[in-house]
């Protein structure tokens, strides 16, 4: 079934095997139990998990992008949390960059 499109729900299993796709480890290992138990939790409610559960989600990206890259994310949280002159624009810009760049190392191919 497809994720999130069309209004659909998707059956319980995919709902766990989602939020399980890949293993999380150190500090993001809470932040995944919480998710996972938002999913098996609203595949007996009314709500899609990708709005019921969406806090969470964001919580375990977070928590794995800090995990893999912590300076790269400092560096965007510094340098893009509010607005600036000319040069902490480019700063920031090239600090997303900087981020982006360390994911992409971080994937597998």
């Amino acid at each position: 079934m497809s994720r999130g499109v069309g209004g659909g729900r998707r059956e319980p299993e995919a709902e766990a095997s989602a939020s399980t796709a890949f293993p999380v480890l150190g500090p993001c290992v809470s932040a995944q139990r919480a998710l996972a138990e938002c999913h098996r939790r609203a595949a007996r409610g009314p709500l899609q998990p990708e709005v019921l559960c969406r806090h969470l989600n964001r919580a375990l990206a977070e928590c794995v992008v800090t995990a893999c890259c912590p300076d790269e994310t400092e560096a965007v949280r510094t340098l893009c949390g509010s607005a600036g002159t000319a040069l902490k624009r480019t700063q920031c810009q090239r600090a997303r960059i900087d981020l982006s760049l360390c994911l992409e190392a971080h994937q597998e191919p």
